[in-house]
């Protein structure tokens, strides 16, 4: 291309030159003939401008084009970098608010919550994860509690080491429904509550997990752990409750070993045993010791729109002759509950039963509780419950409530 647009420069130059004689030195005869190929050299220049046009064109574009792949490789180095990023941190929670009506109490909005879940990822190999409560207190200030923080690390496909303050493996509810997006009625079933007949919280290690058995339709996942176990709170000669939050101290220099199975027969249904041992002391009593066992047992069942699910825990300590209340104590409680969600509807119903037996029979109390509820979304509903309660006469046990709480999961 270069050697053609050389060449066609000359014959122009020479068409110049020539055209640049005074017409008097042209012969006539030879007029017509030089006129005719100043015609064609002119032609030819066109063309030759043409072309260098053109190729001043793919130039350009073919310098465009560098530059565009040159953008598309650099956007594409970043996006899989993203993709392959080793950190990956994530929000999530739940917040609700609830109203209360009590028999013989007073009405009010009485319950206000936020409770922001914050996970951290690194690789396969390490999750940090932890839960903060946030409620508005009686008397408006604000209450904060981490209701658990853990570092799990992740041995293999099929087990993961905990280590931290972690919800209680023992049972179901505690660990896997206690949520207010999750939970279908306001409140938690009677004796499995803070300080009642199921543990809440630990603070040690767990290693937990889930192997398939037999191929892909049945199932066993585990969770055993240690941890400083509860302490009790005494008053007077008796014991008020045993405190399962998760404490840091171990007074008593004992620790609490247990943990619960799973199994999954069909993906729809599963059936769970816990247990746990140890000992346990008062507060201000660490060398009054005192056994200490929990054991209990749950199910749940999914068919379309039906949910059942039900479980017994009990939790009880010895007798320990140097304490202040020397008596053994127990705590037992029991539920069964149904749901069934009215499709296409948004509308669901819910039934739930139980039983709690304390060592004050002013706590005592068997409850029923209908409710209905508005599906939003699957993440957010409004709630509304009633509450048959039976409990001591002039107790709180014995006030029927009714409940409304909105509540929603991000």
């Amino acid at each position: 291309m270069k050697n053609i647009l050389k060449k066609s420069r000359r014959n122009v130059l020479a068409c110049a030159v020539v055209l640049s004689l005074p017409l008097s030195a042209v012969a006539d005869d030879s007029y017509d003939a030089l006129k005719a190929q100043v015609e064609l050299l002119q032609e030819q220049l066109q063309k030759v401008q043409a072309t260098l046009q053109d190729y001043k064109t793919q130039s350009a574009t073919k310098q465009q084009v560098e530059e565009l792949k040159q953008d598309v490789a650099t956007v594409s180095t970043e996006a899989s970098e993203y993709k392959n990023s080793d950190s990956v941190m994530h929000l999530t929670g739940y917040a609700d608010a609830t109203y209360f009506d009590s028999e013989n109490g007073n009405a009010a909005f009485n319950s206000v919550t936020f409770n922001p879940i914050l996970l951290y990822q690194y690789k396969d190999l390490i999750l940090m994860q932890a839960e903060y409560a946030t409620s508005i207190g009686e008397d408006g200030s604000s209450e904060f509690e981490l209701e658990y923080a853990t570092i799990d690390y992740f041995l293999n496909d099929y087990m993961a080491l905990s280590a931290g303050k972690f919800l209680s493996p023992i049972g179901q509810f505690r660990q896997n429904g206690h949520p207010s997006w999750i939970n279908k009625l306001p409140t938690a079933p009677i004796g499995f509550g803070h300080s009642q007949a199921a543990p809440n919280a630990d603070i040690g290690i767990q290693v937990r997990g889930g192997v398939p058995l037999g191929g892909n339709s049945r199932f066993l996942n585990y969770a055993v752990y240690t941890a400083n176990g509860p302490t009790l709170d005494i008053a007077g000669d008796e014991i008020e409750e045993v405190h399962t939050g998760g404490v840091t101290s171990n007074n008593d220099n004992k620790f609490v070993y247990g943990g619960r199975f799973g199994f999954l027969p069909i993906p729809m249904m599963e059936f769970g045993v816990s247990a746990a041992t140890g000992e346990v002391a008062g507060e201000n009593e660490p060398n009054a010791r005192r056994d200490y066992k929990v054991y209990g047992a749950d199910f749940k069942y999914k068919l379309n729109n039906l949910r059942l699910l039900g479980e017994y825990i009990k939790q009880s300590v010895g007798s320990a002759s140097a304490s202040a209340a020397p008596e053994s104590a127990d705590w037992a409680a029991w539920y069964a509950q149904a749901s069934y969600r009215f499709s296409p509807y948004a509308w669901e119903g819910v039934i739930r039963y139980g039983d709690y037996n304390s060592p004050h029979n002013s706590q005592d109390q068997t409850q029923l509780v209908l409710g209905v509820n508005y599906l939003i979304s699957s993440n957010a509903m409004v709630k509304f419950a009633y509450n048959f309660n039976n409990g001591e006469t002039d107790s709180l046990a014995n006030d029927d409530t009714l409940q409304l709480q909105v509540s929603y999961g991000f």
